[in-house]
């Protein structure tokens, strides 16, 4: 079996990159994260992977200002690591269409409810918990899902459901279901290795 190499795109803590770097000699063991990637300088995703001596870099708008030119040099950096999968842990800026192009049908993304409810533009972080208790769901969860052109409407791969309860905050629903994003993302990623999903055109 050749090995999956992947790209994992972050912008903050990077607890989905974790989860994935853990799995590595379990569930993930023909996975290898080639590099991760973040739109923030000060991510701490970045430092994560640097702890591990995975590559990280950063692309945003401090290095290059210029959106075309980022994509361009971010294509080729991951050209040069013969990337698979990208992976979307937690990644917060809007891919450009030429990106998504180049890669059709190979980024996946987890989000933080059980779509097609509470996704698209504004839904992130703890916006999505909120918004799901004003609604006054009685569940929520985690979705894995294909990156398409759309914010959060790619074609839906796994979810996983979890219990709103009474008296849930958005910060202690955020917690439970980052527990079942973290499995959700493992098995996902498990499914790709393992040939149980295709990924590609």
């Amino acid at each position: 079996m050749e090995r999956l190499n992947i790209a994992v795109f972050v912008s903050g803590g990077g607890s989905n990159l974790q989860a994935i770097i853990d799995a590595l000699s379990t569930d993930l063991n023909q996975t290898t994260i080639k590099c991760v990637i973040s739109n923030r300088k000060e991510a701490f995703g970045l430092k994560r992977a640097e702890k591990y001596g995975i590559d990280a870099h950063y692309f945003g708008i401090g290095n290059f200002p210029d959106v075309s030119e980022r994509i361009s040099q971010l294509l080729l950096l991951l050209n040069n690591y013969k990337i698979d999968l990208i992976v979307l842990a937690g990644y917060l800026a809007i891919l450009d269409e030429r990106f998504i192009a180049a890669y059709k049908g190979r980024i996946i993304n987890i989000h933080p409810s059980l779509l097609p409810k509470f996704g698209g533009h504004g839904y992130y972080g703890l916006k999505v918990h909120a918004a799901v208790l004003a609604a006054g769901e009685k569940q929520s969860g985690a979705t894995t899902h294909f990156v398409d052109s759309g914010i959060d409407t790619g074609r839906i791969i796994y979810q996983s459901s979890v219990m709103v309860k009474a008296d849930d905050t958005p910060e202690i629903l955020a917690q439970r279901v980052l527990r079942e994003e973290h499995q959700l993302m493992v098995k996902t990623i498990a499914d790709i290795q393992n040939g149980v999903l295709s990924i590609g055109l």
